[in-house]
């Protein structure tokens, strides 16, 4: 249930009623809006019944929670979750770009892309360096010596990190070294990864699973945000469905009702939705249009030499043009990037 507090309503006042249902067995989540405080409590009603709970001093009213996702819904957090690491926020009117290869293949390749990025006005640099492929004879990531290449072009250029995690094995090491940790379609229902992740002070970016409703990608960002973790960014990276013209099916649709279910933000990766480059472009300015709070792009300074997904990675100078194009779309939607 959601307690909500009066506008106004005294510290004493939230400790106390967070102590009476920590008495009763229930786990508080706290969401300290504008002008209210909200109190998320989790648990079995039948042991307080909710006349006491809104006799409580300064309790406004109590609304039952009737979505399977407590945290993660508009009933616990009205307000649009802002993720801020540094001065960079991802959620509410910014916009922010995650932009580099599928895989660090190289230090050459990898430094060319994160300066190209940046030159375009990306703000974050994606790069593999642990890679969960479909085949055991793929190109499976250079790992730490891969994290170490993305840890140092942050030095170098400024932007900061996101990588994909695979395991709970890896996670203290991937999170030394980036400052978003990626959980991938295949591991989106991993729950015991997802728990693990929930214990960690830095923000996760949560890939919606290859055949995943939406209410169970919102699920899976509940099992981060039950375990503590609040700072969850939502990706779509498409579906799978009965049509193979494009890699996965992007949902666009995807977009409008997350903002309507979570507060949470959402970003889109058209290069893994349609797996043709010729095709991102267009899907990303679609995402913006819609609503997206951000995106998320493969560049490759040489894409028909990329050791993994080559056919969906933007050249620099497309990806250049795409970053202009999208300013403009961001601008007629009350967002900046």
């Amino acid at each position: 249930m959601i307690i909500v507090m009066n506008h106004g309503a005294t510290t004493h006042e939230v400790e106390m009623v967070c102590q009476r249902l920590q008495k009763e067995g229930f786990s508080i989540h706290m969401s300290e809006g504008v002008e209210r405080t909200i109190i998320g409590a989790i648990g079995d009603k039948s042991r307080i019944s909710l006349s006491t709970v809104e006799s409580l001093p300064g309790v406004e009213k109590i609304v039952p929670i009737l979505q399977p996702f407590k945290l993660a819904g508009r009933d616990f957090r009205q307000e649009d979750t802002i993720i801020r690491i540094g001065d960079v926020e991802i959620g509410g009117g910014q916009m922010q770009v995650f932009a580099g290869p599928c895989a660090v293949e190289s230090w050459e390749q990898l430094m060319e892309s994160a300066e190209a990025v940046k030159a375009a006005g990306a703000r974050f640099l994606r790069g593999g360096a642990y890679k969960p492929r479909s085949s055991p004879y793929s190109f499976q990531g250079l790992e730490e010596a891969g994290l170490k290449m993305l840890a140092r072009a942050r030095e170098l250029t400024g932007l900061l990190v996101v990588t994909e995690v695979i395991d709970p094995g890896s996670i203290e090491r991937v999170a030394y070294y980036s400052d978003v940790l990626q959980v991938g379609a295949r591991n989106m229902q991993n729950f015991f990864l997802l728990r693990e992740l929930s214990k960690i002070n830095k923000p996760i970016l949560l890939k919606r699973g290859l055949s995943a409703t939406i209410e169970e990608w919102l699920m899976a960002a509940e099992y981060l945000m039950a375990g503590g973790n609040y700072d969850v960014i939502l990706c779509e990276r498409g579906i799978r469905t009965f049509e193979t013209y494009t890699r996965n099916t992007l949902d666009l649709s995807a977009i409008p009702a997350v903002k309507q279910l979570s507060h949470l933000p959402v970003i889109i990766d058209p290069s893994h939705a349609t797996g043709k480059w010729q095709m991102v472009r267009p899907m990303a300015r679609a995402a913006v249009a819609a609503g997206c709070d951000g995106l998320m792009i493969e560049v490759h300074p040489n894409p028909t030499e990329a050791l993994c997904d080559g056919p969906q990675s933007l050249t620099p100078e497309n990806f250049g043009a795409l970053m202009n194009e999208l300013r403009a779309i961001a601008e007629v939607v009350h967002k900046k990037l």
